[in-house]
């Protein structure tokens, strides 16, 4: 399998699963709205789990936006280059992201992940451990190095021809 086909079938899994998420909390926050002013009995873990859900859709959504190259930017500088200055300049931005996501997400959110884990911190109405639901962090940092690791090479390939 060539790199860009993992790529695409890697896109399509994220974006799967970012509707399965969005889907689900969209039937979560239904049954919330239901159970509260319908039904008048408001269901407990309901604002929990769509807390847990806007986590995950958040992180991994940040993951998708960088592997398409749509996240939020400044482009005055890019906007204005061309040919080569321009690619040595999206390699450069590229490797402060992947070092930043490098760090502060798989790094940092690992580190998060093991500290919950280890002190056995749960969740206060669905009483999962807060590990679990902090493992996107490190997650979205690797799609996130991956996705700039690729684009990185995208630039380099362009710039030697």
């Amino acid at each position: 399998m060539t790199q860009t086909n993992f790529k695409t079938k890697l896109d399509n899994f994220v974006a799967w699963t970012l509707i399965l998420l969005m889907g689900l909390m969209v039937i979560n926050v239904t049954w919330q709205v239901l159970s509260r002013y319908v039904v008048q009995n408001p269901s407990s873990f309901t604002d929990e789990l769509s807390r847990y859900m806007l986590i995950w859709l958040g992180m991994l959504g940040a993951a998708f936006v960088a592997g398409k190259d749509q996240h939020l930017a400044i482009d005055i500088l890019p906007k204005k280059l061309t040919g080569k200055p321009k690619l040595k300049l999206l390699i450069l931005i590229n490797t402060l992201v992947l070092l930043f996501a490098l760090i502060a997400m798989v790094l940092g959110g690992g580190n998060l992940v093991y500290i919950t884990y280890i002190l056995e911190q749960k969740s206060a109405t669905l009483q999962i451990p807060l590990a679990y639901i902090y493992t996107i962090v490190p997650i979205s940092g690797i799609l996130v190095v991956y996705y700039q690791i690729f684009q990185i090479l995208s630039h380099l390939k362009d710039l030697k021809a």
